[in-house]
C-alpha cells in the first residue's frame, strides 16, 4: 500500500511519501502555510506538490480528538477537518494515527473508506448561501414531506432557513408591481415544527451565533436517512455544553418525523430548560429575488395544547388546503408529564420543560411530529393527527426509515470500486431521488417531483421537463413510482387541452411550469439580477415539454410493457399531444415542407429573432425531431394495439382519421436546416447569427454561464448571437441512440454526411456556456459517443458534484437540482456501464472510466430483474428469469439465477 503521512501545524504542512507502507519515506516535503490564501488554496498546494506520485491513503499524525471526527487540525488560528478536505481533493481515505494505533492500518483505512461512501458530512459553521446550500443537501424527507437540514435552534435569517415542504401543497398570491398584477403559485413553506433549543438557569433561550458556537459537525447517514448534528457550545457566561441532535423522516408512515435532542453539560451543575416550538409565522423567504412578491401563504386557524402535546391548525390563503401539525415532547429524564408546559403565541405554540442537571451527564428529549394536509387522501383533522401522534416515537420512526432504506439500497444502489468521491455522490443522488418522491408511489398524493425536490423554493417548487431526466431511474427501479408521476400529468390532461384552446390550437399543450392544476405558471417577466430590471420572459414557449412528457410515457411503457397503462392513459396522452403539434404545423408552399413556429428549444437563451416583434423561433431542431419521433411511435403503437382500444383513446383525444392522415404527412416533411458539413441548425436562421468571443468575456467576467444576463446588462441580447445555455439541437442524441435519431432525420427526408456527429458536437460545444447543470450531462453523453472520454469524464464529474460544490454560485441554497441528480445515475448505468434499455432487450457496451475498477448495479427491464457486475474486461450478468441480453454484437441467453460472465474488448 502506498501512503502519504501528514503533519499539519498552524503555519506549515509536512508530508512524507511512503511508496511501501512500513518502510522509510522516499520523499519529504515541507509546505509553508500562506495566510493570504484560503485554506482550500493552501491544501491545493499539497496536490500540486504530490503530482505524479501514486498513493492509496493518507495518515494524519496530529489530528485532534473530537467526538465526531479524528482528522480535525488547527490551521492559521482556525480549524478544519483536513480528512474531509483531502478526501475531496485527492479522492483517498485519510485516517488518523490514533485510528491506526487502535485498529491497525488496513482495518483503519477500510473502516474510513466504508464510512466515506455512506456519509455526507460538513464540519464548521458557514454563513449565507453556503450554509443554505448545505441545508438543502442535508434535507431529510420521504416524498410527502421535506425538511431542510437547518440547525434545529434556527429561525429563518440571513444564514439559516429551516423550510418544511409538503408535496402538492401550493398557494397563489398576487402582487402589484409597476402598475400591473403578478400572480405566483408557490410550493408553500409550512409552519416550522423542527424548532428546539435550550436555556441555562432560566436565562434567555440559546440563539445561534458564531461567538457561542465553538464547533459543529453535521453528518447525513445515507444508509439510514438519519441526520446527526453535534455542536460544542460555550456561552458568554462560561457554560460549556455538547448538543447532539438527530432527525429522521418516517419512510413508512410518511406524515411523521422525529427528533432526538441530547444535551450534555460539560462544566456546570444547574437547571436546564428546553424550548420546543411550532412556528406558524413563517413565510416563503428562501429565494431572495422573490422577496418583492407577497410571500405570505398561511393563516393559522387554531392552537390546541394537552399535557406534553401541542397542535397547530391552519389553511393556505387561496388554495385553502387545510393542515394540522402536532408535536409531542417526551424525555426519560422528565417522567412526570405535568412538568411540560405549553404557551400559545400569536402565530404558534411553545413547549417548555425545566430540570436539574449535572456536569457530564447526557439528557435526552424526543420530539415527534405529525403533519396532515387535506391534499392527501387522508384526514387532516385534529383527531386523526392525535391518533398518529400517539403511535409515533423516535425509535419507531428510526426503525421504519432503516427498513425502507435497507430495501431501497438493496435494489437501487450503484456500486463503484476505485472512486470514493463518485461512490459517495452517486449515493447522495439516489438518496435525494427518493427523499423527493418516495411517498408518491402510494398513489395517495396528486403530485409530481419538482425540479428542486422538496428541498427549497427555487422555481417555486414547480414541475418542469426535468422529469425526463429522473423518470428513467424510477422506471427501472420503482416502476409504480414512475407510473404515479405520469398519472400526475394524465390528471392534468384537461388543463393541457384548455391551454391549447386558449392559444388557438387543438390537442393538449402541457405548461412549461406546472403546479397544482396544470395551468401555465411561467411568468411574463423575470428579474435580471445584474441589471435589477424586469425583462420579458417567453420561457412558456418551450412547448417541447409536451414532447418530453410523451418521451416519458414511451420510456415507461417500453421498459415495463404495462399495457394497461398504455391502453387506459398513455395512448390518450400521446394522441392529445400529437394533435397539438399537428395543429401547430403549417405548410410552406415554396419548400413543400411543414414549419413549426413560435417555440423555444431547451437552450432558453433564444426567445425570438433579433429585431423581431414576434415571440419564439421557427423550426427548432430538437422540437421538430421529437415531433417526427412522436408521430412514428404513435403509428407503431397503433399497429400493436387492439383496434377498439386505440379507437377509445383516439375518441377521448379527439383524434380522428383526418388528423391521423395529417400526422403521417407532416411527420415526414418537417423542416430542419442542415449545412453541408451536416451541422443541424438549432433553429432556422441560426447560422446567420454572429458568434461571440467567449475568451474575451471570460477574461472580463470570469463565469459566463449565464451569458444571457451578461449580454442584457451590456444592452445586448443573446437572441442576436450563436450562444447556448445548454444542449438543444443535439438533445435527441441524449434521448435515443445514434441510429434511432439518424433514422428519424432520414425519414424526414434528410441525408447526413460522414462525421456529422463529431462536427455537431464540436460546433455546439464551442457555443455553449453550460448555464444549466443538465448541459454537462448531455454533453458528457455526446462526448462519449464521439470517443472523447476525457471530456466526457470532466463534464460528468462536474455534473455529479454540481450541488455538492454548488458550482452555480448559490443556487443549491434554493434547492437541489433533481434533474441532474437523476441524469448522473442514468449516465453511469447506460453510458459508463453501457447497459442500454432503448432496444427490445438490454444491450451492453461498457465504457468504464479508466480509474473505476468495477461497477455493479441492478435494473428491472420488462419484468426481469438483472444484476450487472462490470470491469474493464468482463461483464457478469444475472437474471431472475430466462432472458436475452446483447453484449457487444452478440446475443447471449441467460438462465434464471445463474450468473454468466462474458469477456469483451474494452
Amino acid at each position: 500500500m502506498k501512503l502519504i503521512r501528514l503533519r499539519i501545524e498552524n503555519d506549515t504542512m509536512a508530508i512524507a511519501y511512503h511508496p511501501v507502507s512500513g518502510q522509510a519515506a522516499t520523499a519529504n516535503y515541507l509546505i509553508a502555510y500562506n495566510p493570504n490564501q484560503a485554506i482550500s488554496e493552501n491544501l491545493e498546494n499539497i496536490k500540486i506538490r504530490l503530482a505524479g506520485l501514486q498513493f492509496d491513503a493518507a495518515i494524519l499524525e496530529n489530528g485532534l480528538s473530537y467526538p465526531f471526527s479524528d482528522t480535525i487540525v488547527g490551521v492559521n488560528y482556525d480549524r478544519i477537518d483536513v480528512g474531509l478536505a483531502l478526501t475531496n481533493l485527492l479522492n483517498i481515505p485519510v485516517v488518523s494515527q490514533a485510528a491506526v494505533d487502535q485498529l491497525g492500518l488496513t482495518a483503519a483505512i477500510k473502516a474510513k473508506s466504508a464510512y466515506l461512501k455512506w456519509h455526507l458530512d460538513y464540519y464548521g459553521q458557514y454563513h449565507g448561501v453556503r450554509n443554505n446550500g448545505q441545508e438543502a443537501m442535508l434535507t431529510i424527507g420521504n416524498g410527502y414531506l421535506g425538511l431542510r437540514g437547518a440547525f434545529l435552534e434556527s429561525h429563518a435569517d440571513k444564514d439559516n432557513y429551516p423550510g418544511t415542504y409538503i408535496a402538492g401543497v401550493f398557494d397563489q398570491e398576487t402582487t402589484t408591481l409597476h402598475n400591473h398584477q403578478v400572480t405566483n403559485e408557490d410550493l408553500v413553506n409550512l409552519p416550522n415544527a423542527q424548532f428546539i433549543t435550550f436555556g441555562i438557569d432560566q436565562q434567555p433561550p440559546f440563539q445561534l451565533n458564531e461567538h457561542d458556537l465553538q464547533d459543529v459537525y453535521r453528518s447525513l447517514d445515507l444508509r439510514t436517512g438519519m441526520l446527526t448534528t453535534t455542536k460544542l457550545i460555550q456561552l458568554a457566561s462560561g457554560h460549556q455544553l455538547r448538543i447532539r441532535s438527530q432527525k429522521v423522516a418516517n419512510m413508512r408512515d410518511w406524515h411523521r418525523y422525529s427528533i432526538r435532542y441530547q444535551v450534555t453539560p460539560l462544566n456546570f451543575t444547574g437547571s436546564l430548560q428546553i424550548y420546543s416550538e411550532i412556528d406558524g409565522s413563517v413565510i416563503n423567504g428562501n429565494v431572495s429575488r422573490y422577496n418583492v412578491f407577497d410571500q405570505h401563504h398561511l393563516n393559522t386557524m387554531g392552537i390546541e395544547t394537552a399535557a406534553n402535546t401541542v397542535y397547530l391548525s391552519g389553511q393556505t390563503k387561496s388554495s385553502r388546503i387545510n393542515y394540522t401539525i402536532g408535536a409531542k415532547l417526551t424525555s426519560p429524564d422528565v417522567p412526570v408529564i405535568k412538568n411540560f408546559n405549553s404557551t400559545q403565541q400569536p402565530q404558534g405554540v411553545q413547549q417548555t420543560v425545566s430540570l436539574a442537571v449535572e456536569a457530564g451527564k447526557t439528557y435526552t428529549f424526543d420530539k415527534d411530529v405529525v403533519i396532515a394536509t387535506s391534499n392527501a387522501h387522508d384526514d387532516p383533522q385534529l383527531t386523526h393527527v392525535q391518533a398518529e401522534l400517539s403511535q409515533s416515537s423516535f425509535d419507531n420512526t428510526t426503525s421504519a426509515s432503516k427498513d425502507y432504506w435497507e430495501h431501497t439500497w438493496r435494489t437501487t444502489d450503484i456500486k463503484v470500486r476505485g472512486d470514493i468521491t463518485s461512490q459517495r455522490l452517486l449515493r447522495v443522488n439516489i438518496y435525494h431521488s427518493f427523499v423527493s418522491a418516495a411517498a408518491l408511489e402510494s398513489g395517495q398524493l396528486d403530485a409530481s417531483v419538482g425540479a428542486r425536490g422538496l428541498h427549497g423554493e427555487a422555481y417555486r417548487g414547480h414541475v418542469f421537463w426535468d422529469e425526463m431526466f429522473i423518470l428513467p431511474f424510477y422506471t427501472m427501479h420503482r416502476p409504480e413510482l414512475a407510473k404515479q408521476l405520469l398519472l400526475y400529468r394524465y390528471r392534468r390532461l384537461p388543463a393541457a387541452r384548455k391551454n391549447a384552446r386558449a392559444e388557438g390550437y387543438a390537442g393538449a399543450m402541457y405548461p412549461w411550469q406546472s403546479a397544482s392544476k396544470g395551468d401555465e405558471q411561467a411568468q411574463f417577466t423575470h428579474l435580471n439580477p445584474i441589471t435589477k430590471t424586469w425583462d420579458p420572459d417567453n420561457s412558456r414557449l418551450q412547448r417541447h415539454v409536451s414532447l418530453d412528457i410523451a418521451y416519458n410515457v414511451w420510456f415507461y411503457y417500453h421498459v415495463t410493457q404495462d399495457r394497461d397503462f398504455l391502453n387506459q392513459y398513455g395512448m390518450e396522452m400521446l394522441l392529445s399531444i400529437a394533435a397539438f403539434w399537428i395543429s401547430k404545423a403549417t405548410y410552406d408552399q415554396q419548400t413543400g415542407r411543414y414549419n413549426i413556429s413560435g417555440v423555444m428549444g431547451p437552450d432558453e437563451f433564444h426567445e425570438n429573432y433579433p429585431n423581431s416583434t414576434k415571440a419564439g423561433l421557427k423550426n427548432n431542431a430538437y422540437t421538430n425531431i421529437m415531433v417526427a419521433w412522436l408521430f412514428d411511435i404513435i403509428t407503431t403503437f397503433k399497429a400493436q394495439m387492439p383496434q377498439a382500444v386505440f379507437q377509445k383513446a383516439a375518441q377521448a383525444a379527439h383524434f380522428d382519421a383526418d388528423t391521423s392522415h395529417k400526422m403521417t404527412t407532416i411527420g415526414h416533411k418537417l423542416t430542419l436546416e442542415i449545412n453541408r458539413r451536416g451541422i443541424i441548425a438549432q433553429f432556422e436562421g441560426y447560422f446567420n447569427l454572429p458568434t461571440l468571443d467567449f475568451q474575451a468575456y471570460r477574461q472580463k467576467y470570469g463565469d459566463i454561464s449565464r451569458m444571457d444576463r451578461i449580454l442584457k446588462a451590456e444592452d445586448k441580447t443573446p437572441d442576436a448571437y450563436q450562444v447556448a445555455k445548454q444542449a438543444d439541437a443535439l438533445m435527441a442524441f441524449y434521448n435515443f441512440d445514434v441510429p434511432t435519431v439518424q433514422a428519424i432525420i432520414e425519414k424526414m427526408g434528410y441525408q447526413l454526411p460522414n462525421e456529422y456527429l463529431t462536427h455537431n458536437i464540436q460546433y455546439y460545444l464551442a457555443r455553449t456556456t453550460h448555464g444549466s447543470t443538465l448541459s454537462r450531462i448531455v454533453y458528457a453523453v455526446l462526448n462519449q459517443l464521439d470517443d472523447n472520454d476525457d471530456d466526457a469524464w470532466k463534464l460528468f464529474s462536474e455534473a455529479l458534484a454540481s450541488d455538492y460544490y454548488d458550482i452555480q454560485g448559490g443556487t443549491t441554497a434554493e434547492g437541489i437540482h433533481l434533474g441532474v441528480m437523476g441524469a448522473t445515475l442514468n449516465l453511469v448505468t447506460r453510458n459508463f456501464g453501457g447497459v442500454s434499455p432503448l432496444g427490445t432487450h438490454l444491450q451492453v457496451n461498457p465504457q468504464l472510466p479508466d480509474h473505476w475498477q468495477t461497477l455493479k448495479f441492478k435494473q428491472l427491464f420488462r419484468g426481469v430483474h438483472y444484476v450487472f457486475v462490470i470491469d474493464h474486461h468482463r461483464v457478469t450478468v444475472t437474471a431472475d428469469q430466462p432472458s436475452t441480453v446483447q453484449i457487444g454484437n452478440q446475443q447471449y441467453q441467460l438462465q434464471a439465477k445463474k450468473p454468466r460472465t462474458i469477456t469483451y474488448n474494452d
